[in-house]
Parts: C-alpha cells; structure tokens; sequence
C-alpha cells in the first residue's frame, strides 16, 4: 500500500465512505480487444470510495508526485482512441467507459453494488505542475468527477487533526503539526 493512497483512504473514510484499496477490474479479452489493448493486465483501481446511503462509488486515482513537477493540466486534457499515458481512465473515452461499467458489474456480482448505483471517478493529487489546481478542478467537475487538489488535502488533514482521537498514524502527525 501507498502511504499516500493510505492518508487519502482515511480523508474518504472521514467523509463517510467504506474504501476499498488496490481493486483489480476483471475486464474480458473481449472488453481488451475493443479498448484496443488486448494483452493489457487488469486495470487496478487505487481505491474505490462506497457511498452506501447514496448507492454511489467512486473510483479513485491518487497520485503524490511530491518530489516531481506534479499533474499537468495538458496531460489530462489529451484524449486517446486506445489509452496510453498515465492518467488512462481520464484521457480515453472509451477505456473509462468500458472499465466503470466492468467495473460496476464485479461490485454487483461480489454484493457491493446495485443495478442503480452510480459509478463515477476521482482524483486524489499531492502536486499540481505551477498552480494548475482550479483549472484542473474546472475540467474535472465539468466531467462530473471528484478533485482533490493539494490545498483540499491539506484542508482535509486539518479538519481532521482537530477532531477527537484516532490510532492512525496520519492523524496523529496532523495532530502534532498543527499544534
């Protein structure tokens, strides 16, 4: 497990969702061919976000990139036929459409989803290249998809720290940080 993915697990479950880390998508190599990739591995999901009260999951991709020059805003506004890159589930239509509907087919089929619930993404990022954080929030809410930037994380950590509590170690170094 990525302590990043960790420390946005604990943020989800904070905002009342269950989690689930590392999910593996069972797509069919009927589902590769028509992605056009059909030696590709399963897709891996770094964490889902279950909504039960609102029969919702989101599919999560957190990305840290603390020691980089972070997310670029022009990497995600690319669009491929057969994905490619890093960011493959926000940059290829069809890729993310035939992933969510497997996707939500496995959750079905393992009693953790509904016919009727909704599958959509989101993006969890430690750094943004030069303050693209609004513009990336912009084209990610125009999609319909959740957008942590490292200001909502931040945000979020200490929304935390000041609550009661918890035997975690990220709450616990927001605690003694923001004292």
């Amino acid at each position: 497990m990525d302590y990043f993915e960790d420390t946005i697990s604990t943020l989800l479950e904070f905002d009342g969702y269950w989690v689930r880390r590392s999910f593996k998508v069972n797509l069919t190599k009927e589902e590769k061919r028509n992605v056009g990739k059909p030696s590709i591995p399963r897709p891996e999901i770094d964490l889902l976000g279950l909504d039960f009260s609102n029969n919702k999951v989101i599919a999560v991709e957190a990305k840290s990139y603390l020691d980089s020059t972070g997310v670029k805003l022009t990497h995600l506004q690319k669009e491929y036929e057969v994905p490619e890159g890093k960011y493959k589930l926000f940059t290829s239509e069809n890729y993310r459409s035939v992933v969510l509907q497997r996707l939500k087919q496995d959750l079905v089929e393992i009693g953790m989803a509904n016919s009727k619930t909704k599958v959509t993404l989101g993006f969890a990022v430690g750094k943004i290249y030069k303050k693209q954080s609004e513009p990336i929030r912009k084209l990610m809410e125009d999609k319909g998809w959740l957008f942590w930037s490292p200001e909502d994380i931040k945000e979020k950590i200490i929304a935390i720290a000041e609550k009661g509590y918890e035997n975690d170690p990220m709450i616990i170094t927001a605690k003694i940080l923001l004292r």
